[in-house]
């Protein structure tokens, strides 16, 4: 019977928001001091902020679990559940505040775009360099290296710095290494989602080999609901920074899916003096066509977002717009209404999504504006969008430029 590598005992992380940082380097002592100086000569608090209060916040509570060699485990959650923050205790980049974690064997990670390159280094100097911190001997990595190569598709480019490297390339060649440097365990997040779909499908076969034919352990994070689906055998649901659920992946997933059918309230704030004198955003609810609150929906799945309104006064030519902004601050898709001659009174605009977007998180941000003149623009919600359709537009992996205008705009006095 396989032996558990991977052991987590009650894994807990605090972190301190609002604490000022330790001084790590002469440059954060030189920034320091800059400031408090800055602050003495503009009458400013000496130090630092007298009115700044240390919070405790918990992105892990107690998490413990078991991983034998050889399973492929899928991590899935809400974004803010602590499953970053675990990859990064099980890859030891931080350590847990309590707890313990037992690892056995070599580690690769695959957390976010360029981890462990070195900018002026080539391609082919970063292959060795991160064989090296692997602790592969050098006859090892050579053994490799033309399966790297191809695998990653960066051949013209191997002597070229990886500074230069578009993220795409960064993480091809970021998967390849970390996937053919024989790890016993390898941990890949959502940063997948860079890559196209061909190398995406690509990335997780490969992932599927190295479980089944090589015996290697995976720990898989991504939103693509499907990919955990199909890949992973054992998926874990974080809540909270606690484990609500270890099982099966197809059990785990429905389990997640089934209490993701209710949105989060969305962040509508509160209108400051000028809003107040002119218009503001009262509600945003994120819905399927049969009006019920979602937060997460399949790829192809139509949904709608309704945007409530107050108008303080008359205007000829109000417009409220919708933009859906991907995880990596890339703007995917814009709508807006027909400017419209309005009165004082509370509104009501409803946008029907018509475009299939390809799987991943996004934020909904809202603007209002007086024709050219913008009133009020704010990230109200978060959605996901879960599945694995080739034909699923995206930015960063079609090329194609943000989608304009492409939902079906409705607006109402309410």
């Amino acid at each position: 019977m396989p032996q558990p590598i991977i052991i987590a005992e009650n894994i807990s992380k605090r972190f301190m928001v609002g604490a000022a940082r330790p001084y790590d380097t002469l440059r954060d002592r030189l920034s320091a001091g800059l400031g408090n100086s800055w602050r003495r000569l503009f009458g400013g608090r000496h130090g630092a902020d007298a009115s700044t209060k240390e919070v405790e916040f918990w992105a892990l509570r107690d998490v413990s679990f078991e991983i034998k060699q050889g399973d492929v485990v899928g991590i899935i959650g809400r974004n803010g559940a602590g499953k970053s923050t675990l990859l990064k205790i099980l890859s030891r980049i931080t350590d847990p505040t309590s707890g313990r974690i037992r690892l056995r064997g070599r580690v690769a990670s695959l957390l976010e775009v360029g981890t462990g390159f070195h900018p002026e280094l080539t391609g082919r100097e970063n292959i060795y360099l991160n064989g090296a911190i692997l602790g592969m001997p050098r006859l090892e990595i050579r053994r490799k290296f033309d399966e790297i190569v191809e695998f990653a598709e960066i051949g013209p480019f191997l002597d070229t710095p990886v500074k230069h490297y578009s993220s795409g390339m960064y993480v091809r060649l970021a998967f390849a290494v970390a996937a053919h440097l024989e790890p016993e365990v390898l941990i890949v997040d959502e940063v997948l989602a860079v890559g196209d779909i061909a190398f995406q499908k690509k990335c997780l076969g490969k992932m599927q080999a190295v479980s089944t034919g090589e015996g290697r352990t995976v720990l898989f994070v991504s939103h693509n609901i499907d990919a955990v689906r199909r890949l992973c055998h054992t998926a874990i649901m974080l809540a909270g920074g606690r484990v609500c659920a270890m099982d099966s992946a197809t059990h785990v997933i429905n389990q997640y899916l089934q209490q993701s059918l209710t949105s989060e309230p969305a962040r509508v704030p509160v209108p400051d003096a000028r809003l107040a004198e002119r218009a503001y955003t009262i509600s945003v609810v994120l819905e399927s066509l049969d009006g019920r609150p979602r937060s997460v929906v399949a790829v192809g799945e139509p949904w709608r977002v309704r945007i409530g309104f107050r108008v303080c006064r008359p205007y000829a030519r109000f417009v409220v717009g919708l933009g859906l902004m991907s995880a990596d601050g890339i703007s995917a898709q814009t709508a807006w209404s027909e400017p419209a001659g309005l009165e004082p009174g509370e509104h009501e605009v409803t946008f029907e999504q018509l475009t299939s977007l390809q799987a991943g998180t996004y934020s909904l941000i809202v603007g209002l504006s007086d024709s050219d003149l913008s009133l009020q623009q704010i990230e109200a919600s978060r959605m996901d969008i879960s599945g694995d359709n080739p034909h699923g537009y995206f930015p960063m992996t079609s090329g194609a430029g943000i989608v304009l205008n492409s939902m079906r705009v409705t607006l109402k006095r309410t």
